[in-house]
């Protein structure tokens, strides 16, 4: 069966993390991604290293992978044509230059709907394209810290960043999400359209609870650690030798916590008779539990809270993550063969479909790998193709030449 998205080529004018995580998850989905580089040095994601995978950038084969690879000088007019080509050939443009630069370029939407109205437009960016601070770039800490979640992650004492590029990641799967929905509405209306989103608003979407909170109370929410905001105990706890996360958020939870640790006394505890009281007490409850959780190993805690049937699991380190069964199961470590790194891990996909899954089809391009070869394609003879070269206008790796 074909692949969901077989048939859609898309033009990935973006670099580092948003736009390419966002290009990348329609790859997976059978999408013909053609990735557009500067040739000289390509995306900035090729110089993030270490680490490496012999001698290739491990950040931008993280983002990349189940794409072609192009490297065009969009700026000079045989590189402008170059584009134009492209365009015309695609059913979807993603960009993540800041706001403006495409339109000086000569390639704004409003130039390009205008000669190809069925094509759909994406541009992610800091901020958005509207606004006092559209020209600003995008750095996901300051959308972290700007958006708020900053102020509501890490301890009481001080913020924290995510561990992950959340708002950069989030940016990337609403893009990839609105493009599908924005290529269904052309099925039935024959024109694609601009779609705008920002890693600004990408984080703060995700402050759903914090928000509403904010709403409800008129009060700024807190920092907590690693507790919930509104279930008790739902947190990491310190071990005799690690930590472990309990997520005893519901009233028979608690119960049956409670009775693994043996301590049915908290039960009798009015302080920590109900969720609202456990919130209300909550560095209490943290403190008792704590005291009891330290007089045994997580391994042993976590055989008696599963076998009480209290949702509970270790903090695992990415060594760890990696070899355990159920990421095995999942198929969620992929492995290709890359022209350049060798034999490469990569991230698997993270839904299952009945019939038409996610797959790996092939690594991230080295700078410049299918450049000649769409160029014929699209019809530049084998001397156009050398003298773009010569000119400084295309880039071609000439891999096994």
């Amino acid at each position: 069966m074909p692949a969901a998205l077989e048939g859609i080529r898309v033009l990935d004018l973006t670099q580092i993390m948003a736009g390419p995580f966002c290009t990348m998850l329609l790859a997976d989905l059978g999408a013909e991604v053609i990735k557009i580089e500067n040739p000289r040095g390509g995306d900035d994601s090729r110089r993030m290293a270490p680490p490496y995978y012999n001698g290739e950038s491990a950040a931008f084969i993280a983002m990349n992978r189940n794409k072609y690879g192009i490297a065009v000088d969009i700026r000079t007019p045989a590189g402008k044509q170059v584009l134009w080509r492209l365009i015309e050939t695609a059913d979807v443009l993603v960009e993540n230059f800041r706001p403006g630069t495409m339109a000086r370029l000569g390639f704004g939407f409003d130039e390009v709907h205008a000669r190809y109205p069925a094509l759909v437009y994406c541009s992610i960016s800091g901020f958005g394209q509207t606004g006092p601070y559209r020209e600003r770039g995008g750095f996901d800490l300051v959308a972290q810290a700007m958006s708020g979640v900053l102020s509501v992650t890490g301890s009481p004492e001080e913020p924290a960043k995510i561990g992950v590029p959340m708002s950069d990641l989030n940016a990337g799967l609403y893009a990839s999400h609105a493009i599908l929905a924005a290529l269904l509405s052309r099925i039935r209306t024959g024109e694609g359209q601009f779609i705008d989103t920002s890693l600004f608003e990408a984080a703060l979407a995700y402050t759903l609870w914090e928000s509403n909170e904010y709403w409800a109370t008129g009060t700024a929410p807190q920092r907590l650690g690693t507790a919930h905001r509104l279930a008790a105990p739902y947190q990491v706890f310190a071990t005799a030798s690690g930590w472990i996360a309990i997520g005893a958020a519901n009233q028979r939870n608690w119960e049956h916590l409670a009775r693994a640790l043996d301590r049915s006394d908290l039960l009798q505890n009015p302080k920590f008779a109900t969720n609202a009281d456990r919130m209300a007490n909550l560095a209490e409850l943290v403190e008792t539990l704590t005291a009891t959780l330290k007089t045994r190993t997580t391994e042993e805690w976590l055989q008696v809270l599963d076998e009480a049937g209290v949702p509970c699991g270790p903090v695992l380190t990415l060594d760890e993550v990696y070899q355990h069964p159920q990421v095995k199961a999942r198929a969620m470590d992929s492995e290709v063969q890359h022209p350049i790194a060798g034999r490469i891990h990569a991230i698997g996909f993270p839904v299952k479909y009945s019939s038409t899954p996610g797959q790996m089809y092939r690594p991230a391009p080295v700078l410049g790998q299918h450049t000649f070869a769409m160029l014929e394609s699209l019809g530049y003879s084998p001397e156009q193709r050398r003298q773009l070269e010569n000119d400084g206008v295309v880039f071609d790796a000439h891999l096994g030449k």
